[in-house]
């Protein structure tokens, strides 16, 4: 190689280029943000639209299917679905990965702004986010009274107008939401006998407040030298003024509003609540913008908290009780951890085997500049420091010293032939050079797929491949310029030979003792592997029998192992979603919250539990969503895993509680199996999932099963009759805006308060005034006034018919059909075992015409990821040969090469058993690593059998003689003794390397785990079986050539080198 030779020539300038490296990679690193996962998120964006008081049924038809058409028509799209609750519509657009999201909102607010003028003046305005409203919060502020003074609404009023904007101005926040606030408003409670009494219509009171309560502005003034605004300051100073309005007259005499209805200024009806360790607060939920960084967001929160502490009030806390950043904090560290004690445990395997603490550091210090350097690829391709890209870095710790060892090891073996260090620097690295090459970019060949994948995987494992491409060839460069440079220059008198006598120094007698040892017991395995590989040689085929036999047992294991996406991490922290009846207030899905809560605190790990109702995740009253934050994992002795099945049986007795989720969500909120049931018609769906969940709860490991199906809810049904409002000169609209007004209530404008702050004033009828069917009954309606001018008011009854009814609670649609979604978790299971018989159930169902069947969740992205992990690895082996046809020069020597991937399966899949994983994404990605690791011994095997069969002559590679071509087998016991040590050194520094990872000793390394036990079984059997099996199939194909030579060129003269590669028999 001319950079070898060059960097041999030059050290200064050697040694220059790798500070450049260093440098550089520390500078980058200084900028490079920190996450827990490359952003992988669906570009999407969420219209929300309110439509107060109107049904389900009705937000669907009137808002839902409206907005669902209009965006139908904006290009990328992967997937549309709406949700319509009782008096909101929420309508979510998933765009394709390669869409961005800023210009996919703009698409969509374009042709929601289409559509507004055509929807119902009653439904608000849209709003439009980039971000799911059902997304988990990535932090939460509870504000608590210190000394039980302050009420709700005092805290409520300081966290929405001081606390909230603080949070709300921090770059990244996508919103804040205040969960069981209660603000401040002015309520004019009117009362229906008065209104009888006097003849008043509702309408009348809700004019009066508006016109009375204003500020108008009428033009200017204008005289020569000045100008002045006119404008009628006709607000109303403080609430009591508001019993004062003049609503109508009646017999001349004014009728004010206090003598037909109260007015209270007060906190809101609550409509959401929050629970910290069961009591109840006001609690700011803030949720991340799509693409931001999440601990960037969470450090401007905690600088707001900090400015915001002058301000607090006395007898007010504020408290953090949800942090998603310490997850993705501890789980990195975690990884850089990992990350040094591979280096430390390769660097003592390296210091073992070489026996030298020179060879030590020329190899070791390849670790250091490869891995900084990569910082610098890393800043430059714009990834940033997370989970995936620190694992791809402690996997590669192995592979980084790999070139520089086998260098090293070569070079170190020309010295004891007698060489100069200098001619030995360049004589070792020329000969090994290009099987180092063809290894190095064998791995790169694998790697660039895996960066290259399509789908949420791709995006996923895209700075993953790309990571560990740049680590691989920067150590490449290393290995080639800076370790010969240090070999010429820095000589080793220990590589002249082991010392044998007596221990001489404190060396001798202290670590020289075990590397002494370590080496005796090399020189047995190299005879044991001489013996074996000798008698494999002559008994082929029963080798080959062996080889074929361990790889159709991995297929046997394989169904055993189960599978699943992603693995679960225990991060010390999970949640608990539950609901009550349908139907159920407020008040008694807290009272389940307090219970459901004081059962969790039951349990010593747990550190402190909050709890949503009608929020977010769980909007709807009927719903909470509980989080619960457990102490550190090295503070308890359980696992989360190990927790759920005690925290299940214990929710499990408590009664009017159904819980759809124990344990965290997978990646994207939701549970691991989800699916949903598509059509048109609302009974036929449920007549099918009925049928369907019914066979669901007989498959075993299958639980928390839920359906968006829900008995419906109790509604009151109002039925006009026509004839009788006729009479009463009454049409439907008067009569449903007189209703609306009464029971929903009507905001009729503001009231400034002397803080600034301005108040909703509402009326509507008072709480006791309508909890039961008889108070509609009896509610007074003004009709057209008499012949003499006098009101006349009829009752509701009388114009109406009011009976309860049931009615959906919600309706979900998908790519504008109606749907049912279905789904659950798997315990004791594996995911993927469930979802097929899951899928077997489902098959097994007479769908009737136009309904079906989707997959979603983990299931669906498991079997894409699945696909394109066989993709990239196909692409891989097809790599891998070219490079090794192109090296060998042969197109029959990399099958037998290659032979060593297969026998790669039955290690992992044993590894995987004996750890208890599952077949999972980072398990998956481990085997393709495999398939560029395991090709490396067999390449270094073969390529020095081939050079020993054509012999070396005086001249090469500094000989002063010739050495004679040797036959065959002889070739390849001679490559087996003299490549033994490199293969093993390599190996076991992989090995190593992978031990921290593959043992899961720290915080959330669970998830990372299976990549590093795929690893360590499969180079393991791979090495031994490829030592053994590969010289046995290169033999068989070597006789093929020779055949198809003799059958194609019959007459070719044998002479000269060409004799010396025709096998010997």
């Amino acid at each position: 190689m001319w950079f070898t030779r060059v960097s041999i020539g030059n050290p200064v300038m050697a040694v220059m280029v790798m500070l450049a490296f260093v440098v550089l990679g520390l500078f980058s690193y200084q900028r490079l943000a920190v996450d827990q996962y490359p952003n992988v998120d669906f570009p999407t964006v969420v219209v929300q639209m309110d439509y107060p008081g109107a049904s389900p049924e009705i937000v669907e038809a009137e808002v839902t299917k409206k907005v669902e058409e209009a965006v139908n028509t904006v290009a990328g799209i992967s997937s549309l679905y709406s949700r319509s609750y009782e008096g909101t519509s929420i309508v979510i657009v998933e765009f394709n990965l390669d869409i961005d999201g800023r210009k996919a909102a703009e698409d969509v607010r374009e042709k929601v702004a289409l559509i507004r003028p055509l929807l119902r003046d009653e439904v608000e305005e849209p709003r439009i986010s980039r971000f799911d409203p059902a997304s988990q919060p990535i932090f939460n502020v509870a504000v608590l009274s210190t000394d039980g003074r302050k009420s709700a609404q005092e805290l409520t009023t300081w966290a929405q107008q001081v606390l909230r904007k603080k949070l709300e101005n921090v770059r990244g926040v996508g919103s804040v939401t205040l969960v069981g606030g209660v603000e401040r408003e002015i309520n004019l409670y009117v009362r229906p006998a008065a209104l009888e009494a006097f003849g008043i219509g509702v309408d009348q009171i809700v004019a009066a407040v508006r016109s009375e309560n204003q500020e108008l502005p009428m033009g200017a003034i204008r005289s020569a030298d000045q100008e002045r605004v006119v404008q009628i300051n006709a607000r109303l100073k403080r609430p009591e003024d508001f019993r004062d309005i003049v609503v109508a007259r009646r017999n001349g005499q004014p009728v004010k509003l206090w003598q037909v209805a109260d007015v209270v200024d007060g906190p809101q009806e609550i409509d959401s609540l929050a629970l910290y360790n069961g009591q109840r607060t006001v609690l700011l939920s803030v949720l991340k913008s799509q693409g931001e960084n999440t601990i960037a967001v969470v450090d401007g929160l905690l600088q707001a908290l900090d400015g915001a502490k002058s301000l607090t009030p006395p007898g007010v806390k504020v408290e953090v009780n949800r942090d998603n950043s310490r997850a993705i904090r501890v789980s990195v560290a975690n990884v850089k951890r990992t990350l040094f004690e591979g280096a430390l445990l390769t660097v003592l395997i390296v210091f073992l085997f070489l026996n030298s603490w020179r060879s030590t550091v020329i190899t070791g210090l390849t670790l250091p500049i490869a891995l900084i350097g990569t910082f610098l690829f890393m800043y430059a391709f714009g990834f940033t420091i997370n989970g995936i890209t620190m694992m791809a870095l402690s996997l590669c710790v192995g592979l980084l010293i790999d070139d520089a060892i086998v260098v090293r090891e070569n070079i170190v073996r020309h010295v004891q032939m007698g060489k100069s260090a200098h001619q030995a620097a360049l004589d070792g690295t020329a000969e090994i050079g290009l099987a180092v090459l063809a290894t190095t970019l064998s791995i790169v060949a694998v790697f660039l797929p895996i960066g290259f994948m399509g789908g949420i995987v791709g995006k996923f494992f895209h700075e993953f491949g790309i990571t560990i491409v740049a680590a691989v060839l920067i150590s490449m460069f290393v290995s080639f310029t800076l370790d010969p440079m240090l070999s010429s220059v820095w000589h080793d008198p220990q590589a002249h030979g082991v010392h044998r006598g007596p221990p001489v120094t404190l060396y001798d007698r202290t670590i020289g003792r075990v590397t002494f040892q370590f080496d005796r017991f090399t020189e047995w395995l190299s005879d044991a592997y001489q013996a074996i590989l000798g008698w494999s040689l002559k008994h082929k085929l029963a080798t080959l029998g062996l080889a074929l036999a361990t790889f159709a047992g991995s297929f046997v294991v394989i169904p055993i192992l189960g599978a699943e996406f992603v693995p679960k991490a225990d991060l010390s922290e999970t949640q608990v979603n539950f609901y009550t009846p349908v139907g159920s207030s407020l008040e008694v899905t807290e009272l389940r919250a307090k219970q459901v809560d004081a059962a969790l605190r039951e349990f010593p790990e747990v550190r402190h539990t909050v709890t949503t109702i009608n929020s977010g995740f769980a909007a709807g009253k009927i719903y909470a969503t509980t989080y619960v934050r457990l102490l550190d994992r090295k503070d308890r002795q359980r696992s989360i895993a190990q927790l759920t099945v005690p925290i299940r049986d214990r929710l499990s007795r408590i009664p009017g509680i159904t819980v759809t989720n124990i344990g965290q969500t997978d990646l994207g909120g939701g549970k691991s199996l989800q699916f949903s049931i598509q059509g048109a018609d609302l009974h036929e769906l449920a007549r099918l999932s009925q049928s369907i969940t019914a066979k669901l709860r007989e498959i075993p490991g299958l639980v928390d099963l839920d359906s968006t199906l829900k008995p419906d809810k109790p509604t009151v049904a109002v039925e006009v009759k026509r004839d009788a409002a006729a009479d009463a000169g009454l049409n439907v609209n008067a009569l449903a805006g007189t209703l609306r007004t009464l029971v929903a209530g009507t905001t009729v404008g503001n009231w400034r308060a002397s803080d600034g702050e301005n108040y909703d004033v509402n009326v509507r009828l008072p709480p006791p005034g309508r909890d039961a069917i008889a108070d509609l009954q009896r509610l007074p309606i003004t009709v057209a006034a008499a012949a003499d001018g006098s009101p006349r008011v009829v009752r509701l009854s009388q114009v109406a018919d009011i009976a309860p009814s049931t009615g959906p609670n919600q309706i979900n649609r998908r790519d504008l059909n109606r749907e049912i979604n279905v789904d659950a978790n798997a315990l004791g299971r594996s995911s993927g075992e469930v979802s097929a018989d899951v899928k077997k159930v489902l098959d097994s169902i007479a769908w009737p015409p136009g309904y079906r069947y989707v997959f979603g969740g983990s299931t669906k992205n498991m079997n894409e990821s699945f696909q394109y992990a066989v993709g990239a690895l196909a692409l891989a082996v097809v790599f891998i040969y070219m490079i090794l046809a192109s090296q060998f020069r042969s197109f029959l020597q990399p099958i037998a090469l290659m032979s060593s991937l297969p026998l790669t399966l039955i290690g992992v899949v044993l590894a995987l058993l004996m750890f208890r994983s599952t077949l999972n994404m980072f398990s998956i990605i481990g085997i393709v690593m495999l398939m560029g690791l395991v090709t490396k011994n067999a390449i270094l095997l073969i390529d020095f059998a081939i050079r020993s069969r054509r012999g070396e002559h005086a001249g090469e590679h500094g000989l002063n003689h010739d050495v004679a071509p040797m036959n065959r087998e002889e070739a390849l016991l001679h490559a087996a003794r003299v490549r033994l040590r490199p293969i093993l050194m390599t190996t076991l520094a992989m090995v190593f390397g992978m031990v921290p990872l593959a043992f899961a000793l720290t915080e959330g390394s669970e998830q990372r785990a299976p990549m590093g036990q795929a690893v360590i079984g499969g180079v393991i059997t791979s090495s031994l079986l490829t030592l053994v099996v590969v010289p046995v199939i290169y033999c068989y194909l070597d006789d093929l050539s020779a055949w198809l030579k003799r059958k194609l060129m019959p007459r070719a003269p044998a002479t000269g080198q060409a004799a010396a590669i025709t096998p010997a028999k």
